[in-house]
């Protein structure tokens, strides 16, 4: 067996002979085993002369028996399109991988998947938001699907472990599987891993290459048979992963925000465009005609009232649901900006505004 996975690495780990020639490769001469036995004449009728030379004569020894020992290690697990544990829902989207890595439980890769994306840069109310969306979706059946990056990917894959206990989520990453960006989620890949699955099409030790991040995207769009876009800029990876997404014939959703809010301006693109517009998880379920019926899971942290304020709070009342600078909130409430900030201080500890940047504040929930 290892022999066989050796002889599917070599043909995965060659310069210059990318996924597409890859599988002209296995279509036209069966397994790699009986590509690298086959004539260089026979060759040459699917790959040019070069492109020959440099399959038989690139030496990858010493990648393949890293692959290998990494594969030995527990939950390590290398799935090529010839394994029944390779997500089948890949053989339909554009450009599958003829070889994945993968770390954890493999089989997530074939139940239902939904993805749940959006911007790196993500207000607190966004990551609230798509905590939310992925924990009642995983516990309505669905395995949550995103890319480990910081900002809405990471609080997707947080809400759906915390959903069920049983961390029904898949990481798709857009370095090598060993390799973990960025740092500040080592934690949660380790989580991940050990009760859900990180994937990988990229070599062992491949960095953080910024031309890899929109490839993985369309590994997350393939896996979910829909897609969610929770914030996003206009010029947001995660759009792509949603044309990606609305191409592969999967469903595409956004949540909406401020017409002020740079994050909300690649959501409204989408609706704009044909996305369908979501204000919970239920919309979502309901739109995809799932029939598990399922409480949703509030977005909204849990806040005394007595100790907090009430949502007749003038604070709160002049702030809107808008984020909003100090000198607006100042002229609105009619209170001195030190008198605010007084004030805003145990607003923002008992978790019912958050500070952005540019000195503006933003109410939550």
């Amino acid at each position: 067996m290892s022999g066989e996975i050796a002889a599917w690495l070599r043909l995965t780990l060659i310069p210059g002979i990318g996924g597409e020639t890859q599988r002209q490769l296995l279509k036209a001469l069966g397994d790699p085993e009986a590509i690298f036995s086959a004539p260089s004449a026979v060759m040459r009728g699917v790959l040019g002369a070069g492109l020959v030379d440099r399959l038989r004569s690139h030496d990858c020894r010493a990648e393949v028996a890293a692959a290998l020992a990494w594969a030995e290690q527990p939950g390590n697990h290398i799935l090529t399109l010839a394994d029944a544990a390779y997500p089948q829902a890949l053989l339909t989207a554009a450009d599958p991988p003829v070889l994945l890595y993968a770390k954890g439980d493999i089989g997530l890769l074939n139940r239902p998947g939904f993805a749940v994306v959006g911007s790196r840069n993500a207000t607190k109310q966004g990551e609230m938001n798509a905590e939310a969306f992925a924990a009642t979706l995983c516990a309505a059946g669905f395995v949550v699907v995103s890319g480990l990056a910081a900002g809405i990917d990471a609080a997707a894959h947080r809400g759906a472990l915390a959903a069920t206990g049983m961390g029904a989520t898949i990481a798709v990453i857009g370095t090598g599987i060993d390799r973990i960006y960025p740092a500040r989620n080592e934690a949660l890949a380790r989580e991940i891993g050990a009760h859900g699955v990180i994937i990988s099409e990229f070599p062992l030790g491949t960095p953080p290459l910024p031309a890899n991040f929109p490839r993985r995207n369309r590994l997350i769009a393939g896996l979910g048979q829909g897609c969610l876009v929770v914030e996003a800029a206009r010029q947001s990876g995660s759009l792509i992963t949603a044309r990606l997404a609305a191409e592969a014939g999967r469903e595409v959703f956004a949540i909406p925000g401020s017409i002020h809010s740079p994050q909300a301006k690649g959501c409204h693109a989408l609706i704009k465009q044909g996305a369908k517009l979501v204000e919970s998880a239920q919309d979502i379920l309901e739109e995809l005609g799932w029939g598990r019926g399922i409480a949703a899971v509030s977005p909204t942290p849990t806040i005394d009232a007595a100790a907090s304020g009430s949502e007749e709070d003038p604070i709160l009342r002049a702030m809107g649901h808008d984020p909003c600078d100090l000198d607006t909130l100042a002229t609105r409430s009619g209170l001195p900006p030190e008198t605010l900030l007084a004030r805003l201080l145990p607003l923002e500890l008992d978790g019912r505004i958050a500070p952005l940047p540019g000195g503006r504040y933003q109410r939550l929930g």
